[in-house]
């Protein structure tokens, strides 16, 4: 994964850009937070994540809900977008792709918490929900729920 730090250089945004053909070729881009001394929180929702089945082909889809108290960092939201995307052609199984989505921003972002929730919708009957957390969120942030409810045809 290619890295590009700060306003000034940032690659997609503004521009026309094709969508990687995987994760590992997508260029997330960071740009320095801010408010880097006040704790807050960043919500990303993806409610049509699209990933394939490593061994049938077919498609996955999936409600990520992606909260983050950003430290340093934060993420530049088309690059996010693009990065997400590039899970289309990406043959993985539910648990991967939520956690590899998870372990990339960490790696790249450095948040003070992160956590993800993968709402997949069901293969073969079951549907299959993904959590990933760096650890207890600080006492000082108000956290909502992710909004998705436990399966009932999700929509």
């Amino acid at each position: 994964m290619t890295t590009v730090d700060g306003p000034d250089n940032l690659e997609q945004l503004g521009k026309s850009v094709a969508v990687p053909d995987r994760p590992e070729e997508a260029l997330l881009e960071r740009v320095a937070n801010p408010r880097g001394s006040v704790n807050y929180l960043v919500r990303f929702t993806c409610p049509e994540f699209t990933s394939l089945c490593p061994v049938t082909g077919q498609p996955d889809f999936a409600h990520i809900v992606i909260d983050y108290v950003p430290g340093k960092w934060l993420v530049e939201s088309k690059s996010l977008k693009l990065f997400l995307q590039s899970f289309r052609n990406h043959g993985a199984f539910h648990e991967d792709c939520t956690v590899l989505i998870a372990t990339t921003l960490v790696e790249r972002l450095k948040p003070i918490w992160l956590r993800i929730g993968g709402y997949w919708y069901p293969r073969g009957g079951m549907p299959i929900d993904v959590f990933y957390a760096t650890g207890a969120p600080p006492d000082d942030i108000w956290i909502p729920d992710q909004g998705v409810a436990s399966y009932r045809g999700r929509g």
